[in-house]
């Protein structure tokens, strides 16, 4: 932490001991852990900003990227112009043909009752 030593610590330890007294040390190191909390929260505070600088200038760069490249391809492949549909392949790169008219399906006749009559719709026998 800091490049700062277990024994550097003990000795800054024991001069703290001497000169603030074991009465008054506890109060003090109060105020030093106050005062390193709040050193680090500006140093959290400082860090989240220049990463928010920096991911705002990647995003603008990678924005002036994207219209560049809109451009090159629209001016590539202008709106106005005719283009063919290409023919429609398969996941097996086999090219597919449209499949050819039906023929029309000519209307079912009723089905003649016994005496010569038309069976009515709702007693036609399913095909």
């Amino acid at each position: 932490m800091f490049g700062v030593d277990t024994s550097e610590l003990l000795v800054v330890a024991v001069v703290a001991l001497l000169f603030i007294g074991p009465k008054d040390l506890p109060r003090v190191m109060l105020n030093v852990g106050r005062w390193v909390g709040r050193v680090r929260g500006y140093a959290r505070h400082f860090t989240a900003g220049i990463e928010n600088v920096m991911r705002e200038a990647e995003l603008e760069e990678m924005e002036r990227n994207w219209r560049e490249e809109n451009q090159r391809i629209l001016s590539q492949y202008p709106a106005d112009a005719v283009y063919p549909d290409p023919p429609a392949k398969t996941d097996d790169g086999v090219v597919m043909t449209a499949l050819p008219e039906p023929e029309p399906m000519l209307p079912l006749e009723a089905p003649a009752a016994p005496d010569g009559d038309p069976l009515p719709p709702a007693e036609r026998p399913l095909p």
